[in-house]
């Protein structure tokens, strides 16, 4: 389990740094929509690589997949384009900020009604005041 947190806490810092380098990719080249696709044309060809080394897939098992989970291309577009376009205007910190916030939100929802197939974790009084605490720690962050 000490792996899937060293591997999350990684990808966690990734998060601001694809958002300031993107925007600043987007400034550079004068349109961040372009600089999306960029960062979509590399991260494919990474995610290509992956599938490759890590092994044989049912590729032909897609078609029957609910398509309603095929979502989540769009929601990782709406990221990238938003933060690509936010983060010069609203600060890297700022724009970060309200993904942290509606990642705390959307996380708790999920667990607490297993959305997906997520493993249930009900959302009691300790954890309501956890995710709280959470999102007043990273505002704080925030304040001059």
């Amino acid at each position: 389990m000490a792996q899937h947190a060293i591997i999350m806490l990684l990808a966690g810092v990734g998060i601001p740094l694809l958002a300031a380098m993107n925007a600043a990719l987007g400034r550079h080249v004068g349109s961040p929509a372009a600089a999306a696709v960029v960062l979509f044309t590399v991260a494919l060809a990474v995610c290509l690589l992956a599938s490759v080394i890590l092994g044989p897939h049912q590729w032909s098992r897609f078609a029957t997949a609910p398509k309603s989970l095929f979502l989540g291309g769009f929601f990782v577009a709406f990221y990238v384009l938003s933060v690509t376009y936010i983060a010069p205007h609203f600060g890297v910190g700022n724009a970060i900020f309200f993904v942290l916030l509606g990642q705390l939100l959307s996380a708790a929802a999920i667990d607490h009604f297993g959305l997906f197939g997520a493993q249930v974790n009900p959302l009691g009084l300790a954890r309501l005041s956890g995710i709280g605490m959470m999102a007043v720690g990273v505002w704080l962050t925030q304040q001059g």
